[in-house]
């Protein structure tokens, strides 16, 4: 299958001035370069649902933001659907949709009903499907009531759908997610996720998803590329990265109130504790000798087994002292 998305070697780097003094700043500027993305490569394939993850400052929104041809990079070479991003080619600009959390892409100024005419005017979009398509989305996230009111008034939740929205009324091949959910309700997220992965799976539109938000991620995605420092430090499937730390288990432990012996119990480590249980970290194969080891001492009310989270698993990564090769999987 011919890649949608080919990144190879891409580098983008900046000049921070680090005189900020106004008079010997402006006969003696100093400035050092900070390189946002160090020499990252991948690609992704259509109808693929990409997890870009990292910690704040890692380079995800650079990279999002070469990607669309917002910026350009210092070194390296960028192919999306065939067009180079910073050449901003009509065509190329029809084929992709954009959301930035922290960002507005819909006019503050306009109401949402003013937004998406603009935006069926832009992209040509036939007049039958765009009103089906506003009212088909309007109706599955609850905003036909502010559909005649401006941006500026509308909730910060509401204001991410209807962004939403407007990033997929011209129906994308590639979709740009930056931060989606950020804001929304817990009902919000979750319709939101299963429209993502709905729209990904029937109608082969390909994702690029950054989220700090690990449940974006494991309910939208089944790949995973992670960067730290502006280097790739690991890229294979969500299931194979969560297989890998199947090796561990947390086992919770509940009683009326914690014995003191439970928290020095051996090849254990603890991951939380509070007055009435202990959740402690061990290894699957000692998993059933752990179990018996504690029931067989102490009164235990309940027990709860849980794999270790995803968001665990991604700081784990950023913390181990890893090249960006080691962790590279073939996929």
């Amino acid at each position: 299958m011919e890649p949608v998305i080919k990144i190879d070697n891409l580098s983008k780097e900046f000049k921070i001035r680090t005189n900020r003094n106004i008079i010997t700043g402006l006969f003696n500027p100093k400035n050092k370069i900070v390189k946002a993305v160090d020499d990252v490569s991948f690609s992704v394939n259509e109808g693929e649902s990409l997890a870009f993850l990292g910690p704040n400052g890692a380079g995800k929104t650079t990279t999002i933001k070469t990607l669309t041809g917002l910026l350009y990079p210092t070194s390296g070479n960028v192919e999306i659907l065939g067009y180079n991003p910073f050449d901003r080619d009509p065509q190329f600009l029809k084929q992709i949709g954009l959301v930035m959390g922290n960002k507005a892409g819909l006019s503050w100024d306009l109401t949402a009903a003013q937004s998406f005419d603009l935006i069926q005017k832009i992209y040509e979009i036939p007049l039958e499907a765009y009103k089906e398509r506003v009212e088909r989305f309007t109706s599955l996230f609850n905003l036909k009531h502010v559909l005649n009111t401006q941006l500026r008034s509308v909730s910060l939740g509401e204001r991410m759908k209807l962004e939403l929205i407007g990033a997929i009324l011209h129906n994308p091949k590639i979709l740009f997610l930056d931060e989606p959910t950020i804001g929304l309700d817990i009902i919000s997220k979750k319709n939101i996720r299963i429209f993502l992965r709905d729209i990904q799976k029937h109608a082969k539109i390909t994702i690029i998803l950054t989220s700090h938000d690990m449940d974006d991620v494991e309910k939208v995605c089944d790949r995973v590329v992670v960067i730290n420092h502006g280097q790739k430090i690991y890229d294979g499937r969500l299931e194979k990265l969560m297989g890998d730390y199947q090796k561990e288990r947390v086992v919770v432990f509940y009683f009326e109130s914690v014995p003191g012996e439970v928290v020095g119990i051996k090849h254990t480590e603890i991951e939380e504790q509070k007055d009435d249980s202990i959740a402690l970290r061990v290894s699957s194969e000692r998993m059933p000798k752990l179990i018996a080891e504690v029931t067989s001492k102490y009164p235990v009310l309940d027990i709860d087994i849980k794999s270790i989270p995803l968001e665990d698993i991604i700081e784990d990564l950023f913390q181990r002292d890893l090249t960006p090769h080691k962790l590279n999987v073939n996929i």
